[in-house]
């Protein structure tokens, strides 16, 4: 039996796993010993794992042909350079063959066995089963502060609400992989984009875990960037917040003008002196500069959007056939 949106209620699902890698060649046979261990029944789940090298300057390729040789489940798609982890992933979303496709990093901090979780919601008729971490507890103050702010911060201003504690680790059906990608845009909030397609969604509970081996790749500045980006894609109030803002500063300085003069008037000639004259120049100033960098913020992203470039460029897929 099958459900209207092709879920199957029962039976054989064949999983596509969007694994994007950069520079992950400690990791990358820890992950797929883990892979094979938690699917070894294939009888139920056929499995395919699509590795996309965003430009790794290890030996993450070489070690990925040389599993694919004792491994059909593999298929690599090369990047030709490190275009990041969004194009990545977009690059794997339309590479993947699967009923359902779950995207999931390399490093097992979200944990495999949560993806039979999910396959259990699928089959009742859900769309889209998000990874929900219960806990930040293995980010830093720092990174579990600002993505709190982040959250908040997102959706009060943008219209597309982010669920929070949700990273790209999700089960998508293949309908909701198909919407993805008829989305045209070069730079791609992918958090975003899951968020605005829709689809019947629920959720699965999972403690993150540390990393197995390898660093991350993201620091503070790239965080920040990152959050800019949101941002941006999603809501247009920062554009909005300057104009009040500059209104608001407007009336002030309308309001000074006549107290002076009012002041003038009544007590005569009155000479101030520079210091708050140079306080409120640089403040206004500053002001200026900011809203001049929010406007070149979007008017960058429509710059980049008007050229129509690929998101990513492949160098080549290496299939089990090949």
């Amino acid at each position: 039996m099958t459900h209207q949106h092709g879920t199957q209620l029962t039976g054989h699902v064949q999983l596509s796993l969007v694994i994007p890698v950069f520079n992950e060649a400690a990791t990358i046979d820890l992950f797929i010993a883990r892979i094979t261990d938690v699917f070894k029944d294939e009888t139920l789940i056929g499995l395919e794992m699509v590795f996309v090298n965003d430009g790794s300057t290890d030996t993450t390729l070489d070690l990925l042909l040389e599993r694919q040789q004792t491994d059909s489940r593999l298929r690599i798609v090369d990047l030709s350079r490190n275009f990041g982890k969004e194009a990545a992933l977009t690059a794997g979303l339309q590479t993947a063959t699967g009923q359902v496709v779950v995207p999931i990093d390399v490093d097992l901090q979200d944990p495999p066995e949560v993806i039979l979780e999910m396959i259990a919601l699928w089959r009742e008729g859900y769309e889209v089963v998000l990874g929900h971490r219960v806990s930040r507890k293995t980010d830093s103050w720092a990174k579990q502060t600002s993505a709190n702010w982040f959250y908040r911060l997102h959706n009060k201003i943008a219209e597309q609400h982010l669920p929070e504690n949700v990273g790209d680790f999700r089960l998508m059906d293949r309908c909701v992989v198909d919407a993805l990608q008829t989305l045209p845009e070069s730079r791609r909030f992918m958090k975003g984009l899951f968020a605005w397609v829709g689809f019947r969604t629920t959720h699965v509970n999972y403690e993150r875990l540390e990393r197995v081996a390898g660093a991350s790749k993201f620091n503070g500045w790239r965080l920040w960037n990152f959050a800019l980006e949101g941002i941006t894609s999603f809501s247009t109030e920062p554009l909005r917040i300057w104009t009040y803002l500059g209104l608001f500063v407007s009336l002030i300085s309308f309001s000074f003008a006549i107290f002076i003069i009012l002041r003038t008037l009544i007590s005569g000639v009155d000479l101030p002196g520079y210091a708050s004259l140079m306080v409120a120049v640089t403040f206004l100033g500053g002001l200026q500069l900011i809203g001049i960098g929010v406007l070149g913020e979007y008017l960058g992203r429509t710059y980049i959007e008007s050229k129509r470039r690929p998101v990513y460029l492949v160098r080549r897929v290496y299939d089990p056939k090949d």
